[in-house]
């Protein structure tokens, strides 16, 4: 214990030294708000998410076997400099808060609809055309904003993989699924996107996103589906096209039909837990320095933890097998949601102290006026930063920089928070960095033979088909 002390201290000295700040007494510490805090406080984050975005591209193999160690390396960036300037008192309820209010319950709902959805298995053989194409990227786009994305994305990609899999020309049918499944369509309700939980969790209505955001994504989704059926059609008319649809690799497929089906009744029973945690309101909680463990949220995770048990032990073993299910995807976001809702603490922090902060000009950027918001600058801003690095961290950023109170947002903001959330959602799709689902679509793809484009190959297509769309939503909906 000597030892680790003897490192913190001595560690986060050397950290303070260098980013340049001076250590104030312990009794000020309790006092810390958001705007007395040094935009230098927001370094641990941008470099977390730059971790996240440049190392797979640059250093795949170090960033594989490492990556849990660096997210641990730019949360202590953050808590050993902070703990040294503002004492232990000021950090230990800043830590508390992003564990116990953020971090647990997204992780937990994450890992929950992970679970329960691996096990559920479509076996079988589907004809790849135009029309079948279209209708299971349809029923994924309807799926994710009731089993989220990864659920919805995790469901239906090896049998579109099957259905395909005598296609010479398949790369789009892969593309136009992350476009849609992996992304557009969790745009419903906190269960589709974590964006949308996060949101949730901050005090958001569950329906709420349903209300406002159910035109915009019928539109945007409906443009899409059209667009893909229209380039799939061309396709499947080429002569070559033709020629390689009468060699079938899998052509002895049992009937279409789902296993696991038990966790359906398990999924239906996590949506009713995550709808009680919105609604009851029993005002029974344990206070924790710096947070509150309400009884409804309690009962919730517990819950849904158990729901995960009881799939992995009841339900059919066998179609998770055959579902290819593994932990790797899931361990890999909660080792890197931990480093993320640690670092950004003190951005929250300082986005919330508003024009006081060390955020205002931004907020100046994004905001016509004093308490008058751009929805367009919003909706692309919060968008293009989701493009490139993880939408669900980028939301919260928004979400705070608009003032952070969900009564508000959620009546007089409607539109800015309806902005910020379609933002977020839908350009998760626009890079593979943009959501998990989407490395983990290709991934799966790659190893079923599918030649995925590379970074900027798949950015190339986002560009092309996406950014029209976007901009027409945008001249429909936030102008």
């Amino acid at each position: 214990m000597r030892c680790f002390a003897f490192f913190a201290r001595h560690a986060g000295a050397a950290i303070v030294a260098a980013l340049g700040v001076t250590i104030a007494p312990a009794a000020q510490a309790a006092g810390v708000d958001g705007a007395t805090l040094s935009a230098t406080w927001g370094l641990p984050f941008a470099c977390m998410l730059l971790s996240i975005a440049l190392f797979p591209m640059f250093a795949a193999t170090f960033w594989h076997h490492h990556f849990g160690k660096i997210s641990a390396a730019w949360a202590l960036a953050f808590l050993l400099p902070f703990a040294a300037t503002h004492g232990f008192a000021a950090t230990w309820p800043l830590f508390l808060h992003a564990l116990v209010d953020e971090y647990v319950p997204f992780i937990v709902l994450l890992g929950a609809l992970y679970t329960i959805s691996g096990g559920i298995c479509v076996y079988g053989n589907l004809r790849g055309s135009p029309r079948t194409n279209t209708a299971i990227l349809a029923l994924g786009t309807a799926l994710a904003s009731v089993m989220g994305t990864t659920g919805a994305a995790m469901l239906l990609i090896r049998p579109l993989l099957r259905a395909n899999d005598n296609r010479r020309h398949n790369v789009h049918v892969v593309v136009f699924f992350i476009f849609l499944a992996a992304n557009a369509g969790g745009s419903l309700t906190p269960l589709g996107d974590p964006p949308l939980f996060l949101g949730f969790l901050n005090g958001v209505g569950f329906f709420w996103t349903t209300q406002h955001l159910a035109l915009p994504m019928l539109f945007v989704c409906g443009v899409l589906l059209a667009a893909f059926w229209l380039l799939d059609s061309w396709y499947f008319r080429r002569p070559s096209e033709m020629r390689s649809a009468i060699l079938d690799p899998t052509p002895d497929m049992p009937p279409l039909h789902v296993g696991g089906k038990f966790n359906f009744v398990l999924l239906a029973l996590a949506i009713a837990l995550v709808l009680m945690s919105g609604v009851w309101k029993p005002d029974i909680g344990i206070a924790l320095p710096g947070t509150r463990i309400e009884l409804q949220n309690l009962v919730r995770d517990v819950g849904l933890v158990a729901l995960s048990v009881v799939s992995l032990v009841f339900a059919s073993r066998k179609a998770r097998a055959d579902n290819g299910f593994d932990w790797a995807p899931i361990a890999e976001v909660a080792k890197l949601f931990a480093g993320i809702f640690v670092t950004i603490t003190p951005v929250i922090a300082m986005l919330r102290a508003g024009e006081a902060g060390a955020f205002a000009q931004l907020i100046q950027f994004v905001n016509d006026a004093p308490g008058r918001p751009n929805e367009v600058l919003y909706f692309w801003a919060t968008g293009v930063l989701s493009s490139f690095l993880d939408n669900a961290p980028t939301y919260l950023v928004f979400f705070n920089l608009a003032g952070g109170d969900a009564q508000s947002l959620m009546t007089g903001g409607a539109k800015t928070l309806a902005a910020i959330s379609a933002g977020a959602v839908w350009m998760g799709a626009m890079t593979y960095i943009g959501n998990a689902p989407n490395f983990m679509v290709k991934a799966i793809a790659q190893q079923r033979g599918v030649r995925m484009p590379g970074f900027f190959g798949y950015l190339g297509w986002s560009c092309v088909v996406l950014l029209p769309v976007f901009a027409m939503a945008t001249w429909l909906f936030f102008v």
